[in-house]
């Protein structure tokens, strides 16, 4: 251990809010990934703005992990620091037709929030398994819906420890990603412009668009959603299953039946696995296709 690192970030962190060498594997949705010499759990701008401005300075390599859900590490793991914006950092406050959300909050408990207070416009978020903080990075959206027909404003801290708020346009969302996406930017908090609406109609249309998760994803198996972004044209699901590599396996690592754009962990599956799975499908659907996927999910280590 770098003594003299660590005893630093004791003085930002306290003690019990440092992990050394946590397993990835229960820190992802894909549940695997080696240990991270680092994880650290902030409770606030501040706390991180601090950690940013020294990992600036001695130039520390560092990850901002939101709930994992859109991530793969490496079975070596990862050397630097996990900063994780999670239960720390999940505090959600609805004020009229405005929610106020921490970075940490669960898209399933905001828009839950939102459907108690009678908002609409966040019910397509109800079944997106990550974080405020990973929305507003990636933009995420799912059926017609995305962050960016919603979001206000957002906090972030820069790397050398600015806190800035951001409005709409200043995020730069586009389709999968943002300025996060393309900075060293860290999303501590959002602001939601929501409308009023019938709170049994946002309620049927959650439970609507559940029953279509349910149907069409394989859910019960370890995953990280949709494996690859949507290339121009095409459905990258129907071009993997139009390719025949439905049920396609490497290790515990399978292409879906039940929807082909996802790739999932049937029990044993290792990173690696993972990861050869991933690039064998993008070969094989250029060779038949001419069309190169581009995965969706964030890599994270050596592989």
């Amino acid at each position: 251990m770098n003594s003299l690192f660590y005893q630093h970030l004791k003085e930002i962190i306290p003690e019990e809010r440092i992990l050394l060498e946590e397993p990835m594997s229960k820190h992802t949705s894909f549940r695997v990934g080696g240990p991270a010499r680092y994880f650290v759990r902030p409770r606030n701008a501040e706390e991180i703005s601090s950690m940013l401005h020294y990992f600036q300075l001695i130039d520390k390599e560092y990850y901002i992990l939101g709930n994992g859900s859109n991530l793969l590490v490496s079975d070596q793991g990862y050397r630097g620091v996990i900063i994780e914006i999670g239960q720390e950092m999940d505090g959600i406050c609805v004020d009229r037709e405005t929610i106020i959300c921490g970075g940490g909050a669960l898209l399933s408990r905001v828009a839950h929030s939102a459907l108690n207070a009678g908002l609409t416009g966040l019910e397509f978020a109800s079944g997106i398994p990550g974080s405020i903080g990973g929305a507003v990075v990636m933009n995420a959206g799912a059926y017609g819906g995305e962050m960016k027909q919603i979001i206000k404003t957002a906090t972030v801290v820069a790397a050398d420890g600015t806190i800035m708020v951001l409005s709409n346009e200043e995020l730069e969302l586009g389709y999968r990603t943002s300025v996060l996406k393309k900075q060293p930017l860290v999303c501590v908090e959002a602001v939601l412009a929501l409308a009023n609406g019938d709170a049994e109609q946002i309620r049927m249309r959650m439970e609507e668009l559940k029953d279509q998760r349910k149907k069409k994803q394989p859910l019960e198996y370890p995953s990280a959603g949709s494996t690859f972004k949507r290339p121009e044209g095409h459905f990258a699901g129907k071009l993997i299953m139009d390719a025949g590599l439905s049920g396609l396996s490497i290790g515990g690592a399978k292409v879906s039946e039940k929807h082909c754009g996802f790739i999932i962990n049937t029990g044993n599956a290792s990173a690696a696995d993972i990861k050869d799975l991933i690039d064998e499908v993008i070969e094989l659907v250029a060779q038949r296709f001419q069309v190169r996927l581009e995965p969706e999910i964030c890599m994270l280590g050596d592989f």
